[in-house]
């Protein structure tokens, strides 16, 4: 089985090309006008597309899949339990991230961080449950909403290392506050979880994944395909 797997974000898209389980190629567009020639110029036997900002249906238009073309809706049959009150209002690369976190580690506790334009946090437990999480700003976000919603605060462009505890300068303490006060946060978030639920594995994802990984508490898994893996996980779960 040849299949196709989509993830529009707030920024971009990102797309991985699955035969039968294995992930053979992935890539990244940002603008839906701009689908790849490599997935027009195909046919899949089948699609999943996960969008939290466009309507697939424009994608779909322009794949050439001979299958089943999925959109992922809060209607959508899932390989795991969704505890979430609201499925209506959940991202769908939430969910997507959580069952590919079950599909990576089954009978284990697992918390998902995906750092991209919002940091998003969410526990899905040994059995297969997804309970929730929780949604931040990112760390661009944050930088943008100092200088846009004060007077006189810079817009600070973001450092990899070398950031301040103790800020001696606006753009130092405007650092610190954003990059030390987020891992912080994440931090907390790991203490929290860890003491919720025995045997936790933490798992990262999302654009800025890579600050965080060597910053962060306990042992971090990175998975930069993660969404990918659980929409393809979806996709295979309803065909």
């Amino acid at each position: 089985m040849r299949s196709v797997a989509i993830d529009i974000g707030n920024t971009g898209t990102k797309y991985g090309i699955f035969e039968g389980d294995a992930l053979v190629e992935q890539g990244y567009f940002q603008e839906q006008e701009q689908l790849p020639e490599k997935l027009q110029s195909q046919q899949f036997n089948h699609a999943i597309v996960a969008s939290v900002a466009a309507n697939a249906q424009d994608i779909q238009q322009r794949l050439s899949v001979t299958g089943k073309f999925l959109e992922l809706t809060a209607q959508t049959a899932l390989p795991v339990s969704n505890l979430y009150k609201t499925p209506h209002t959940l991202g769908a690369d939430r969910i997507a991230g959580a069952v590919g976190a079950h599909y990576f580690f089954p009978g284990r506790n697992c918390l998902v961080f995906d750092a991209g334009t919002c940091i998003t946090h969410d526990f899905i437990d040994s059995g297969g449950n997804y309970h929730g999480g929780g949604i931040s700003l990112g760390l661009t976000m944050k930088f943008k909403a100092l200088h846009t919603f004060t007077g006189r605060l810079p817009l600070v462009q973001r450092v990899e290392k070398g950031f301040p505890l103790t800020g001696q300068s606006t753009e130092e303490s405007i650092l610190s506050g954003v990059l030390t006060g987020t891992v912080a946060e994440l931090n907390g978030f790991i203490q929290a979880y860890t003491e919720k639920a025995a045997d936790l594995v933490v798992i990262l994802c999302g654009g800025d994944a890579g600050f965080f990984e060597s910053k962060l508490k306990g042992r971090i898994f990175v998975i930069p395909e993660l969404v990918l893996i659980g929409l393809h996980r979806i996709l295979t779960h309803n065909v």
